[in-house]
């Protein structure tokens, strides 16, 4: 079977989004490294994260200086890289998700360099049924003509926005993002422990107040228990590391599957509860 076509990647995200508002809902966004611990394990696993209740995907775009990544997703990435994994093959597991799923939203999460060495990225992300984008080091005052080529074929350019950004940074960013904004509840690396929920809520007040896109919170979240305390105040989490690590420790695919399916059952259950 082909990739999806072109008019099923229109606007996955933002649908996602509504259904669950729709639902009364929070959104569960999990996060795998594309090839880690072996090319073999990334599309099973992505089926098993859908099968415990994941709403979108997010799947990393393996890369040699992570920056942004703790230990656990640093690792990942440097497994990813020995497998060989490119940009190219990250595509081609969209391609195979889809032929199975033609509705779970996929973003792909990475690193400038990764893209910018990829001319067609837009077209080729979009053909292969990628529905939006999540730059790590990519500031606001260079993305206008990535953001133009994703949008003119349908893909969300997600932004990011951390604790320590100014309000009237926070306001520029927000009024750009698309498909959602991702909210970055630490100040650290991924897989860092401590949380602060009074902190995130307060600022998510702030930001609600900037933009209409719905906004999810990431880093820090491993578990239903935290799952539920910072999705009480935003519109969804985002679960990585704590996803990973489980991957680079199951023996073989079928146990990595059921331990996914497992661990995202339980914090959806939380974020349900």
């Amino acid at each position: 079977m082909s990739a999806a076509s072109p008019e099923a990647a229109q606007g996955r995200i933002t649908e996602q989004f509504k259904v669950l508002k729709a639902q009364g809902q929070k959104a569960l966004v999990t996060f795998i490294t594309a090839g880690d611990p072996g090319p073999e394990f990334t599309v099973p696993a992505m089926h098993s994260l859908v099968a415990g209740g994941a709403n979108l995907l997010e799947l990393g775009i393996p890369f040699s200086d992570p920056e942004a990544e703790g230990p656990a997703i640093q690792a990942a990435n440097e497994r990813a890289l020995a497998q060989g994994m490119t940009l190219t093959k990250v595509m081609e597991m969209v391609v195979e998700f889809r032929q199975s799923d033609a509705t779970t939203p996929v973003v792909l999460m990475g690193y400038l360099n990764s893209v910018l060495a990829m001319p067609d990225f837009p077209a080729r992300a979009r053909t292969a049924g990628v529905d939006g984008l999540i730059m790590v080091n990519l500031p606001l005052e260079e993305a206008a003509d990535l953001q133009k080529g994703l949008s003119a074929k349908g893909l969300d350019l997600v932004s990011l926005i951390a604790p320590t950004t100014a309000d009237r940074r926070a306001q520029e960013i927000a009024s750009n993002s698309s498909g959602f904004l991702y909210y970055v509840s630490l100040k650290g690396t991924t897989g860092s422990g401590a949380l602060a929920v009074d902190e995130v809520a307060e600022r998510m007040k702030f930001l609600r107040t900037l933009s209409d896109v719905p906004i999810c919170v990431g880093f820090g979240i491993k578990d239903a228990a935290s799952a539920a305390a910072v999705g009480a105040h935003a519109d969804g989490v985002v679960v990585g590391s704590a996803l990973v690590q489980l991957m680079a420790d199951a023996p073989d695919v079928p146990t990595a599957e059921q331990r996914l399916q497992t661990a995202t059952a339980a914090i959806r259950q939380g974020l349900d509860a």
